[in-house]
């Protein structure tokens, strides 16, 4: 398989500032890049999510095959064990993070994904890179707005 992708997410606070790190090569092409980008308040899990999902956006050809490397469970099992295809059957009544469910379903359709649960924190040259870079962005100053999250407590405080 040519194309591999790190992800992590961070959450300083859970929730709190967050970012997401993705790092996608083609092993064939010798060809790596990386982005990140950090959150003004998240959850862990949402950055997790949203590093997966930008790994499939950032892919130009359908049909691409990608393996996943990811330290969350969470991500890992939901989709290895298919428990994300019955959450959607049932319109994800009573599951968090439905919006970026969601939009990982798209992505996900529409390429060859496998996922590999990798140990956090545990020398992976890789899963360490993407754990930096989703932390530096959950800390720097250039935090954006995670609508989906935001607007759920809106509505949960029964504000409006």
């Amino acid at each position: 398989m040519a194309i591999i992708a790190y992800t992590d997410g961070s959450s300083l606070g859970n929730p709190g500032p967050g970012g997401y790190g993705t790092i996608l090569m083609d092993t064939e092409k010798l060809v790596k890049k990386e982005w990140s980008q950090g959150y003004r308040l998240t959850t862990n899990n949402r950055m997790e999510l949203m590093a997966v999902i930008v790994a499939l956006e950032k892919l130009k050809k359908p049909k691409t095959e990608i393996r996943i490397y990811t330290d969350s469970k969470y991500v890992c099992d939901a989709v290895e064990k298919k428990w994300v295809f019955g959450w959607e059957k049932k319109g994800f009544k009573g599951k968090k993070n439905p919006d970026l469910w969601q939009k990982f379903l798209i992505q996900y359709r529409k390429h060859k994904v496998s996922f590999q649960w990798v140990k956090g924190h545990a020398g992976n040259e890789f899963n360490e890179r993407a754990d930096q870079i989703a932390v530096a962005a959950a800390n720097s100053n250039n935090l954006i707005i995670d609508h989906g999250f935001e607007n759920n407590l809106a509505e949960d405080s029964g504000l409006f």
